[in-house]
């Protein structure tokens, strides 16, 4: 999957994917990511504490989709 320029800014010479590639991707992956739109349900509870709660880029509190089954 290829990014689009308004699915990742660079800080600190890092690649921060926004909540735009999130939603397109489609879950969580589990890494604990800035902006992710699916509240880190895949992350495990041991570590997700222990991360920032998510953000959104774009200035908008996102609701994430529901559950594809």
């Amino acid at each position: 999957m290829s990014l689009k320029d308004d699915e990742f800014y660079m800080e600190g010479g890092k690649f921060v994917l926004t909540e735009r590639y999130h939603l397109r991707r489609g879950h969580c992956c589990g890494n604990g990511c800035r902006h992710c739109p699916f509240n880190h349900e895949a992350v495990p509870p041991k570590v997700r504490h222990l991360k920032e709660p998510p953000r959104p880029y774009f200035g908008k509190v996102f609701k994430a989709p529901p559950a594809q089954e």
